[in-house]
């Protein structure tokens, strides 16, 4: 495959992240970390390989991700961790919604709704 075909590759386990339901770099964006200007110039990973995120994700249909030391939620506080899992959570599952419907959405789209005028300054 020609590198211009490839997607965007993770810079942790060096594979390609082939859909946007896996992608750290749009849980990023959707959730409000980063602008729509970010997307290009952003690192991406799995959203598993980013595991200190990943464990924030609380859906019965991903699997539990752990984290041990500093960075676990075990260790953080618990307000902390319920604003978190909240908004995560949503991320994940606004992802899994573009799955099916990206192709037809403007990027400027993409995010939870209260994120959107930021990335874009409609509002």
């Amino acid at each position: 495959m020609a590198k211009c075909d490839q997607g965007y590759l993770c810079e942790l386990c060096g594979e390609e992240v082939t859909s946007i339901g896996d992608s750290d770099l749009y849980l990023r964006y959707v959730t409000g970390q980063i602008d729509s200007r970010e997307l290009l110039a952003s690192a991406e990973r799995h959203i598993r390989c980013n595991a200190v995120v990943a464990q924030f994700i609380v859906d019965r249909d991903f699997e539990t991700v752990g984290v041990e030391g500093p960075f676990s939620k075990s260790a953080m506080d618990a307000s902390f961790v319920t604003k978190q899992e909240t908004l995560i959570t949503r991320g994940w599952q606004r992802l899994q919604e573009l799955v099916e419907v990206a192709d037809t959405l403007p990027v400027s789209a993409y995010p939870l709704s209260e994120f959107r005028a930021q990335n874009f300054g409609d509002g």
